[in-house]
């Protein structure tokens, strides 16, 4: 069999066609590679699988002169006597305890998911009242209730606070907070939570954030790795999971499920702005269209500057002190800066550096631009 004779010239065609193709091909794989494979574990979360916090009331003992000033809490002698007169102790009516060592104090843990009884679990404990430091202090045994009023772990021990403090004649040192302490393993769990991992035929799937896309990508991985119908997408945030029948069965599954791997959707434009602090944060799909800003800084400044005011030698008037005012305004005229089209976080970026504004000001101005059209970014204020 002949082989087809190739000339030079169709040498050079056909190399510069496959060069166009892989071109073609590198172009079209780019914006896949350009977005990040996510974790199920890391977008979702198993709906009623969670933590649960828990609060208790109770008291501290044992504080070096440093308690709760029983005149001004009278509810610390109150839980005191309470206290007393479950473990047998009477006291007589109409006593005034005067106690230093003793501090009211709330204490704080979170009980996880699966948490069974015995399990030890850290806790928090915040002075309630006007103790001065709770180091060295003990925490006797208090009922940690949850959002049901039930008693779900019974916390004790001795506390750990990171500050230090002194104080003598008037003067105080202190280093860090001396009214708040943990109690690592503190708390013993008496009483597990039920969990909807073994209950029902299905389980949802909660998404992190609403987002129809990845709702979708969701049940399309599960039902790619596990077949048709295990997974189906309720709406932009819950995902509905058809269960095995047993109880290991399902723990395999849901390992299996979370471990899914899916191409997350790039995210919608959003500009944060917090504004206690000043601080603008932006995601990289935020663009901004060509426009023009022209911004002024306007400063108030007000002095208060005292003044004596003395009477003539026997005129029998008195020496008087006042306060003279002033007050100025400056404001700074704003050149009308344009602000080029840009389609990158950089871009922007460098854009708005420009302006010469600071992050207080710059709420305002994103705030304009998008009420002119030219941001293409949805503004949360937090």
């Amino acid at each position: 069999m002949s082989m087809p004779f190739l000339n030079l010239r169709s040498l050079r065609w056909l190399r510069l066609r496959l060069g166009c193709v892989a071109v073609a091909l590198l172009g079209a794989m780019a914006p896949a590679q350009a977005q990040a494979a996510v974790r199920i574990k890391e977008v979702a979360s198993v709906q009623g699988v969670r933590p649960n916090q828990l609060v208790g009331y109770g008291l501290v003992v044992g504080l070096d002169g440093t308690g709760d000033q029983t005149t001004q809490t009278p509810f610390t002698t109150q839980s005191l006597n309470a206290m007393l007169q479950q473990l047998g102790v009477t006291i007589p009516q109409g006593t005034g305890m005067q106690l230093k060592n003793v501090a009211s104090v709330l204490v704080t843990a979170t009980l996880p998911a699966f948490a069974q009884p015995g399990q030890p679990l850290d806790v928090t404990v915040s002075s309630l009242g006007n103790a001065k430091s709770l180091r060295g202090g003990t925490l006797i045994g208090t009922p940690l209730r949850g959002a049901d009023n039930q008693i779900y772990a019974l916390a004790q021990g001795n506390l750990i606070v990171a500050g230090a403090g002194a104080s003598a004649g008037g003067s105080k040192v202190q280093v860090n907070h001396l009214l708040a302490g943990r109690i690592p393993g503190g708390a013993t769990v008496e009483r597990a939570v039920g969990n909807p991992l073994a209950q029902g035929e299905f389980l949802q799937l909660d998404l992190n954030s609403s987002d129809f896309n990845t709702a979708r990508e969701v049940a399309k991985v599960i039902n790619a790795r596990f077949g048709a119908g295990t997974a189906s997408a309720m709406d932009g945030r819950v995902i509905r999971v058809r269960m095995p029948p047993t109880p290991d069965q399902r723990v395999s599954f849901m390992a299996d499920v979370e471990n899914l791997s899916l191409e997350q959707a790039a995210p919608a434009a959003k500009v944060i702005v917090n504004a206690r602090t000043g601080s603008v944060v932006m995601n990289q799909a935020v663009t901004l269209g060509a426009c023009a800003v022209a911004h002024g800084n306007l400063s108030v400044s007000i002095s208060s500057t005292p003044v004596v005011s003395q009477p003539g030698p026997l005129s029998g008037g008195q020496t008087t002190v006042t306060e003279r005012t002033d007050i100025r305004m400056q404001q700074d005229g704003g050149a009308l800066v344009q602000l080029p089209a840009g389609t990158k976080l950089t871009e922007v970026v460098k854009a708005l550096n420009s302006l010469g504004a600071s992050p207080a000001d710059l709420l305002a101005i994103l705030q304009a631009i998008k009420a002119a059209g030219a941001l293409s970014a949805e503004i949360e204020v937090i």
